[in-house]
């Protein structure tokens, strides 16, 4: 959290939260202008964060997603009160299921007139809530700088996704102390023992690799492709992963997909739910045996049983069991074979496209 620096001179809220936002490296804040908001606005400008006005609330929130998915770093959209926090709701539950890390500001009527029927004044939290890692409201100015340092933690995860929290009218026009522009970094993330899948990997002769979004938000790549190259492991990408791994790499597979899935003996599955992309396990072999590695468990229980699982620093576990499963068999007939299913169908696909 924020820690206070009692010589600087007070400004108003609005000012608070965007020094948190500049703190945090944020230059857009993506809003469609509502008068809930004009105090975080007006400090957004003199803290040289770039406004970029829509024309829905729910633009401003797939906006958000959108820059988080294309930048890796944390997307802030701003929802003025009432209809402009539900307007932004199908973006909120958008980002959550992507594991998007954004933060959502709200815009809310004052807390000295509440429940007296202000303009657009409806308790946001409860349907905020399910959609979000955190939902908060800054009772006082002085918790302002507190709850945007949370909000963005509670993005970041894991598991990362969208926090949501709102200010009321009252406590973004009032005064209150700044903060120093230091932000404590997040827990560090654990490696778990490798031991049991280095083994299972090591002894494996026809292992696949499926990689998907949560590989992505971890900045696994580079450790992907070091681990498929040196333990000579077919690559399958799937949701933001895609270019994880160059496609012309030679261990990189598309068209043989369903082939490599059914016919591993050992398929490391990194930062994939087990969802009706991999139909609910069903995509693998009837004797696949399956290792889980993401940064933090799953909601829900897999649908069918799995080996191992691995949750925790991913590009740090793809490096240990780089080293865990050296050295590897050779995989050279394996890799061939599904270099021959990838070729076979994209002929077929190449005829017909010439019809």
């Amino acid at each position: 959290m924020a820690v206070e620096d009692a010589t600087a001179s007070q400004v108003h809220g609005g000012r608070l939260v965007a020094q948190r936002l500049r703190a945090h490296g944020v230059t857009k804040l993506f809003t469609l202008s509502g008068g809930h908001l004009f105090s975080i606005y007006d400090g957004c400008r003199e803290e040289g964060i770039d406004i970029v006005d829509v024309r829905h609330e729910q633009t401003a929130g797939f906006a958000a997603e959108g820059w988080a998915k294309a930048t890796r770093q944390t997307g802030v959209c701003a929802l003025t009160a009432g209809p402009g926090v539900t307007n932004g709701m199908s973006a909120l539950g958008s980002s959550l299921m992507n594991g998007s890390p954004v933060v959502a500001l709200g815009g809310r009527a004052p807390g000295f007139r509440w429940g007296q029927g202000s303009l657009q004044e409806i308790d946001h939290i409860p349907f905020v809530a399910p959609l979000t890692r955190s939902a908060a409201t800054a009772a006082t100015t002085a918790e302002i700088p507190g709850l945007v340092d949370a909000a963005f933690l509670a993005a970041s995860g894991p598991p990362s996704g969208p926090a949501f929290v709102d200010f009321p009218l009252d406590q973004v026009f009032m005064e209150g102390q700044p903060v120093s522009s230091a932000v404590e970094p997040g827990p560090v993330a654990k490696v778990p023992d490798v031991s049991v899948v280095g083994q299972l990997l090591a002894r494996a002769e026809r292992p696949v690799i499926m990689a998907g979004t949560g590989l992505y938000w971890a900045h696994g790549e580079d450790e992907l492709q070091q681990l498929s190259e040196q333990l000579g492991i077919p690559v399958l990408l799937n949701g933001l992963a895609r270019g994880c791994l160059p496609a012309d790499h030679a261990n990189f597979f598309s068209r043989a997909r369903g082939a490599a899935l059914k016919g591993a003996d050992l398929a490391l599955v990194i930062g994939v739910p087990m969802d009706f992309r991999l139909g609910f396990g069903g995509s693998f072999g009837d004797e696949t045996e399956i290792v889980v590695i993401g940064s933090s468990a799953p909601e829900n229980p897999h649908p069918r049983e799995v080996a191992a699982e691995l949750y925790g620093d991913v590009p740090a576990v793809l490096d240990a069991l780089r080293d865990a499963a050296t050295p590897a068999p050779d995989r050279s007939g394996w890799i061939a074979g599904l270099r021959e299913e990838e070729t076979s169908k994209r002929e077929g696909e190449k005829a017909d496209l010439a019809d």
